[in-house]
């Protein structure tokens, strides 16, 4: 069987949850025995997001195979069983700059260069080129960021349309619009759903299903309403109301609507039965829990909602793996010290993660943070920058080196407990240029790493450009802080722990992008069941 392919188009609105409603649809029809592949095509001319601020446009999801990708396939690979690679992402910036470069080396034989053709055929070969990565892919689901009008998208509308146009028995196209209830008007508008469709059909895109994001459940007479002025069958407008509880209800819910079945009738997929029990049971439990776990996150891109995505996904999958109930504080690491007094401004968690980031602002909170953990035993896990912190606080309160730095926020500093990795120096290309991707780390025996993953070789995914720097290697073990993973093959610490301590370990890399719901990282896990053990042991 060939594969058949979905693509998810938005209207009205963004951040409607494209990417959430495909994984989730992913999801129900690996449930059916189908094998899916996914790919996210985003229209910012960015080659990545690497360089681009998390304030403007979030969290960056690493793979495994180093690329620096969209936040929404951290949805897909939390959701599904689909190999998210390289070639689950690609960006106006890339299909323009491999146009571009295919004309310069004269590929084109001196014709002139279009969009159409030429940028619309290299969108389609990066379609292809997913659906082909993992071999026997039945379905390949194709999200397209941003909102249908948008100029930037235009070209990747016009590839959807020229797709579905030579393979028209293998396409549909699902439409997420929003449908708003007007507290004034005490009504709910379709409106916008007729223009947002009118807008996709001029493009030459008929829907096959339209998807209403809303607050509640839609009336009969609505659905009625926007089949009849938008050209979709009645049972093909699937409404998609806020969930109550947990992102994990949503494919819960579409499935209440059969919308797997009818997606499965529209490609003449094989209709087998649906395998949700397992998933269905671990929704039921979170709607039980018999406790309680406060976390402080201590970042500096917390008023950015999904700046740190992954990592609040990674705390919750292992919140409910010992079926607690999770509130996470954030407090931002600039303001930590703004009353002088730490335990005053982070005081009352019952544990605390300090997770990855770039530059100088809020380093000092973020080692106060530390210093406030270790001193007073509290369950700490530090993340990438997370684990220099606690590194170079260890340095400055333990081993009396009060000039102790990362070389990133004092290249001067005489005692460089962090520093450059020797292949950055002299880099000067920002995008894509970091330590990234999977590496092994070799564990030390008997340590709370090698426990917590009941092994003694790891594979974890990394996004830096510093290092802890070996020449304070035993002066640290010799006083309690024990290095206990290091990059395989190789000398460079991956793993930090402090002796006589609940829980205070540290990690290079970026545990929280291979976790899941039902399969907790086993990092994550383990905090959250020392924060529970701390928590416990002290009434």
């Amino acid at each position: 069987m060939s594969a058949k392919y979905i693509f998810v188009t938005g209207g009205v609105v963004s951040s409607l949850g494209k990417g959430l409603t495909a994984a989730s649809i992913a999801m129900l029809l690996e449930s059916r025995g189908l094998k899916v592949a996914m790919l996210k095509l985003d229209p910012y001319l960015n080659v990545d997001p690497g360089t681009m601020n998390p304030f403007e446009h979030g969290e960056v999801y690493v793979t495994d195979d180093g690329a620096e990708t969209d936040l929404d396939l951290g949805h897909y690979y939390r959701f599904t069983n689909a190999t998210i690679s390289k070639a689950s992402n690609a960006t106006s910036g890339q299909i323009y700059d491999a146009v571009i470069k295919r004309e310069r080396r004269g590929d084109y034989l001196g014709k002139t260069v279009q969009v159409i053709p030429h940028v619309t055929d290299e969108i389609k070969k990066r379609i292809l080129d997913c659906a082909h990565y993992d071999e026997g892919s039945d379905v390949v689901l194709i999200e397209i960021g941003g909102t249908v009008g948008d100029i930037e998208s235009l070209p990747f509308l016009e590839a959807i349309r020229q797709f579905r146009h030579e393979r028209s028995g293998d396409c549909i196209n699902l439409h997420l619009t929003y449908v708003p209830f007007l507290k004034a008007a005490g009504e709910v508008k379709t409106k916008p759903t007729q223009h947002s469709v009118q807008i996709l059909r001029e493009i030459g895109i008929m829907p096959d299903m339209i998807i209403c994001r809303c607050e509640n459940p839609l009336p009969e007479d609505i659905k009625d309403k926007i089949s009849l002025f938008c050209s979709v069958r009645k049972d093909l407008v699937i409404d998609e109301p806020d969930v109550a509880f947990s992102i994990y209800e949503v494919p819960i819910s579409l499935k209440q609507q059969q919308i797997d079945v009818k997606i499965c009738e529209l490609l003449h997929l094989p209709q087998q039965q649906s395998q949700l029990n397992a998933w269905e049971e671990m929704v039921n439990k979170m709607h039980h829990p018999k406790g309680k776990v406060v976390i402080g996150i201590v970042g500096k891109y917390l008023q950015h909602q999904d700046a740190y995505k992954s990592v609040f996904e990674a705390l919750q999958h292992a919140a409910m793996s010992h079926q607690v109930d999770l509130e996470v504080r954030r407090f931002e690491s600039d303001k930590v010290l703004q009353d002088g007094d730490v335990e005053k401004t982070i005081g009352g968690c019952d544990g605390y993660l300090v997770p990855g980031g770039f530059g100088e602002r809020g380093w000092m909170g973020k080692i106060m943070t530390a210093k406030y953990c270790r001193e007073k035993k509290i369950p700490y896990l530090g993340l990438c920058l997370g684990m220099q912190v606690m590194c170079v606080e260890f340095a400055r309160h333990v081993l009396h080196l009060p000039d102790a730095n990362s070389t990133e926020m004092d290249p001067n500093t005489p005692h460089p407990v962090i520093s450059l990795l020797s292949e950055q120096q002299g880099v000067e290309n920002m995008g894509g240029t970091m330590r990234l991707g999977t590496y092994d780390c070799n564990l030390k025996p008997g340590s709370k790493a090698e426990k917590a993953y009941g092994t003694s070789q790891i594979a974890e995914r990394h996004r830096h450009r510093f290092e802890f720097n070996n020449a304070f290697k035993d002066q640290f073990e010799k006083n309690g802080l024990v290095i206990s993973g290091v990059l395989d093959k190789n000398s460079l610490c991956e793993i930090t722990e402090v002796k006589d301590h609940p829980w205070m370990v540290g990690v290079q890399f970026h545990p929280e992008f291979k976790s899941k719901p039902g399969q907790p990282h086993p990092l994550f896990r383990d905090f959250i069941g020392a924060v529970l053990k701390n928590k416990k042991h002290h009434g």
